[in-house]
């Protein structure tokens, strides 16, 4: 069979696929984005009780393999009653995963802002909290975009290993499909084709983001 063949053979499965790999990465991202903002700011600006308890759940999912986090979520719970479907697993899995980094990428990006903005902002009577939502944050957010640009395309491949819990996305519909026709080579290449696509796409829009929203003066050598 040639690869064009496989080409119309396989691509209306594999873009079914493409549309949970796109759904798992997005909102595993805006809401890991959300969580690692909630995160940085427990550890970077509250009290030492919630600092620590933020640095223990950031260390404890950075510091175990997600294919572990994933078995646990969805061989693991139904032991105590909670059976999740394999959709759900993988979406909280990558979730909190990807929280857990954001988390650290946004407190570097907290943590480069000079701390005389702090102090500006104490002395026109904002207090701590309207400080960092209204001025350190702000400015964290918008530096932090490269970082947060590699976090989603490690994402978008990393919920290849879904399939593993039988999540329908695309590495899964690749291996329905090659384990049919037996042209692993091929089906496989054409996956790979695919993320790739979708890598450069990424890549380009997030440049084109980060150039938008560029603090001005911050970077070495622009003009």
């Amino acid at each position: 069979m040639s690869f064009l063949q496989i080409v119309q053979q396989s691509l209306p499965k594999l873009m079914n696929g493409l549309v949970v790999t796109l759904y798992l990465t997005m909102l595993a991202a805006g809401a890991g984005l959300l969580i690692g903002i909630a995160l940085c700011v427990g550890r970077v600006f509250a009290n030492k009780i919630v600092s620590v308890l933020c640095a223990g759940f950031i260390e404890l999912i950075r510091g175990t393999p997600m294919l572990v986090q994933l078995f646990i979520l969805y061989y693991g719970l139904p032991a105590y009653g909670i059976r999740l479907s394999p959709l759900v697993a993988a979406l909280i899995g990558f979730t909190i995963n990807s929280a857990a980094y954001q988390a650290e990428y946004i407190r570097g990006a907290v943590q480069s802002i000079g701390a005389g903005q702090m102090r500006a902002a104490y002395s026109v009577g904002m207090s701590k909290w309207q400080a960092v939502r209204l001025i350190i944050l702000p400015q964290a957010l918008r530096r932090v975009i490269p970082a947060w640009t590699n976090e989603f395309i490690y994402l978008l491949k990393y919920t290849s290993m879904a399939y593993i819990i039988g999540a329908p996305e695309m590495m899964a519909q690749a291996k329905f499909i090659a384990s049919r026709n037996f042209e692993f080579f091929k089906v496989y290449l054409l996956t790979a084709l695919i993320y790739l696509s979708i890598v450069w796409l990424s890549a380009y829009a997030f440049s084109r983001l980060e150039k938008r929203l560029r603090i001005p003066g911050t970077v070495v050598g622009e003009r």
